[in-house]
């Protein structure tokens, strides 16, 4: 049997382990949604007023791009990636272009007053290359930000237990990535990463995504809706080619698999989430950033899980 394939990036395909087709794109439209949900309907952490010029890293579909600029409209933003799947109708402050954030950057030193990174987990080899490049195109004062979500599924009451799919789940996505030679997990360490390449003055905060709508909380119930959404209908394009190019799996193994994890994910006796962090770094200049700002935004913007 022949394996179906999803329509994959244009611009040095297999440097990036996901589909862009129209269900992909549909997928990070929820992401982008979930992210919303997450931050009280905020765009950032960043408590910048009038940026001069920004930069979304792995922009994807746009929407978020687009949401900046539209909420910026006298900064310069530009929005990179790989593939041309952004929308053609765009604020005129916004500039889309096909690039490889793992390539040298092309653009002026200290070029940047903020610098946005959303889910580009699985994404980079060299980490540490990719931050020094942000740090060097950064202007002092200016802010890198990145938000990344844990691909392994956690509980706190033990639902999920040793040996569980969702248990399994974990591990094979930390195997996927080390298969493919660009870690899943950087969440984990992003933060150590950013403050190695220069950049002060951290403020990472942790979130909880529910898989599910099983939580008392009434905005983490709706929030859990749309994150099992996210699950179900993105799952297929997450693992087919890890899966089957990288891990040795055949396409009738990975769609049992996939059906098994789509019926678990449903079920209410499993309390699952994802860790999901946001990290906020400067590039250092006097006066900028006091404490009084850091605990004003960990206020602003912290949900409970």
């Amino acid at each position: 049997m022949a394996m179906p394939t999803a329509a994959m990036t244009r611009s040095r395909d297999g440097q990036y382990w996901a589909p862009n087709d129209k269900q992909a794109r549909s997928i990070e439209v929820i992401s982008h949604h979930a992210f919303l949900l997450t931050l009280n309907d905020k765009l950032l952490l960043a408590p910048i007023k009038n940026p001069r010029r920004a930069l979304d890293v792995g922009c994807g579909v746009g929407t978020w791009t687009v949401d900046f600029a539209e909420a910026y409209p006298n900064t310069v933003t530009i929005g990179t990636d790989l593939s041309p799947i952004q929308p053609d109708t765009r604020p005129p402050n916004l500039h889309f272009e096909i690039d490889d954030c793992c390539s040298d950057w092309v653009y002026p030193k200290d070029h940047f007053d903020y610098i946005h990174i959303r889910q580009l987990y699985g994404s980079v080899a060299d980490w540490s290359k990719f931050y020094k490049e942000c740090y060097d195109h950064i202007a002092p004062g200016g802010y890198i930000e990145q938000a990344e979500a844990n691909p392994a599924p956690k509980s706190d009451d033990g639902s999920i237990t040793p040996g569980d799919p969702l248990d399994e789940c974990g591990k094979l996505a930390v195997r996927a990535g080390e298969s493919f030679g660009k870690t899943l997990m950087i969440e984990e360490f992003m933060h150590e990463e950013i403050a190695r390449a220069g950049f002060t003055d951290v403020v990472r905060i942790k979130y909880k995504w529910p898989i599910g709508a099983w939580s008392n909380d009434l905005r983490m119930k709706e929030l859990g809706r749309w994150i099992l959404v996210h699950w179900t209908e993105g799952l297929e394009g997450w693992v087919l080619r890890f899966f089957t190019k990288h891990m040795g799996w055949t396409y009738e193994g990975v769609q049992k698999w996939n059906a098994e994890m789509r019926q678990v994910l449903k079920d209410r006796k499993y309390h699952a989430y994802q860790d999901v962090y946001g990290c906020l770094f400067i590039k250092l200049k006097v006066g900028w950033l006091t404490r009084t700002q850091e605990r004003r935004i960990r206020t602003q913007t912290l949900m409970k899980p």
